[in-house]
Formats: C-alpha cells, structure tokens, sequence
C-alpha cells in the first residue's frame, strides 16, 4: 500500500510559499524543477522503498495571478514488486508517476487555500496479479493554512493503491512548517489513514492508522541553495500493513527511523 506524500510533502512547500508570498514579486507565470534523494521514501508514514534511498525529480508551472497550477513528480519504487514476493506473485511496478493540479490562493484574515487533484501513477504496473486492484490512485483534495500552520483532507475516487473496495477512503494531514534559528525550518506533522474496503482480518472493512513526523530542514545559498533535511518519522502500525503480518516475510513498512534528504529547486 502507499504513500506517502508527496502530500504531505507537497503541501508543506505550498503553505511555505504562502507564508513568504509578499518577500518578492513573482512573475505572472512560473516555472519551477526539484530535484532530491533521499535516504528512505516514505509516503503517509510507510516505505516505498523498503527503507532503501530513492531519486525524485518533479516539475511544477504557476499562473500567478489566477493561482491556477499543474505539475508532475517521479520517483522509484519497491513496494508493487514486494506485494508480489509476499503473495508468490510476480508483480511488476518500480516507478511511481504524479500528476496534480488545482487552483491555491487567499481567502482573507490571513487563511489561504489550496484545492485540486492528484494521480498516482505506476506505469505498467501488474499489482492485480498479488489479487488485489491496480495501483493506480486518484485523489481529491483541499486545504486550509494560516501562517505556518495547514490542515488539508484527501479522499480517493477510485481505489486506494490497490486495496480492495477501498473507494472514498481519507487522509486527514495536520501540520506546521516554522522558521526558526539561523534559516532552519521545523517541521510538524500528524496524519490519520482511512482505508476502506474488504481487507484481510478487518471484521468491519476499514482499518485505519496514524502517522507522524518531526523534521529540520535548511536551504545553503553558498551551496547552489540545496537544502538537507531531517526528520523523524514513523506510524502505529505493529506489523507494518495490517494484511501481511511481519511473521510471513514482511517488513514493518511503517517501522520509526529517520530520513534524510537533499533536494534542490531550480
């Protein structure tokens, strides 16, 4: 199952922009690239990676004045091949392809907003070979910041990462991205999965769990302004997704541990 982020990772930087809206004029329309690795990709506190590092890169376009955007993200991926290995299947799947857009902007007393889609894309993925659904996931979304703080709700429209009957499942995200000491930005997160459909050992179709981070972060203009970060993150899941207990050759996916990244926006 999956994510994670970007979301979160995604609105932290969209609520960042807000709070620094007025340091600088911005041109009517905006293009931006990212670029980053990082030690472990997690999504919605869970590995992608099976706690191996992963490459990203992404680019995004900005109509200022209106606050309409798009943008895309890629990154690898281990968890489609590993549904397959728990299951004896093979299952195929090692690219995970965003594609978001939506429309942000401000609302008055200091609130902002940030409404629109995302979809999550694996191509050629086989993941129903495992006896689950296709990977791929479409989102809506909606978000409320005030300065540094944002609450944003997700809901899925089709299946959620492959989980049967999972249509409509939620993320509930709450967070705060603060400036602190010497350009060092704290970051706070605490999110809450729903996960509807008809899993194994779930009496009621549903299971849900929690996820958390705690991160600094710091951009160095005397280093081509690439930016490390570090976080601490983890969920309260016991054996990882609750359909695939660790005894039978899983890992934990939600396991605590720390991440670190370097990114770059151009």
């Amino acid at each position: 199952m999956k994510k994670l982020i970007l979301a979160a990772a995604v609105a932290a930087s969209f609520v960042s922009s807000f709070a620094h809206a007025e340091d600088a004029p911005k041109p009517d329309n905006e293009f931006t690239f990212n670029a980053a690795v990082v030690s472990d990709y997690r999504y919605r506190g869970l590995t992608q990676t099976r706690f191996d590092p992963a490459l990203q890169v992404g680019a995004d376009y900005t109509n200022n004045p209106t606050g309409l955007y798009v943008g895309t993200w890629m990154t690898n991926i281990k968890w489609i091949k590993d549904a397959g290995t728990l299951t004896g299947t093979n299952t195929k799947g090692n690219i995970e392809w965003d594609i978001y857009g939506g429309k942000r902007g401000d609302i008055g007393g200091g609130f902002t907003y940030d409404v629109g889609g995302l979809y999550y894309y694996y191509p050629g993925n086989t993941l129903s070979n495992s006896g689950v659904k296709n990977a791929n996931t479409f989102e809506l979304y909606g978000q409320v910041g005030y300065g540094p703080a944002y609450f944003k709700y997700s809901q899925s429209l089709t299946n959620l990462f492959g989980n049967v009957d999972s249509k409509y499942s939620q993320y509930f995200d709450l967070g705060a991205n603060i400036d602190t000491w010497y350009g060092t930005v704290l970051g706070l997160h605490l999110g809450r999965q729903n996960v509807k459909g008809s899993n194994a050992g779930v009496s009621n179709g549903q299971y849900s769990y929690t996820d958390w981070k705690i991160g600094l972060s710091k951009t160095f203009d005397d280093l081509a302004g690439i930016t490390l970060g570090v976080a601490y993150l983890g969920t309260n899941l016991k054996n990882g997704v609750q359909t695939t207990p660790v005894q039978n050759g899983a890992k934990n996916v939600g396991k605590s541990g720390f991440v670190v990244s370097l990114s770059k926006t151009f």
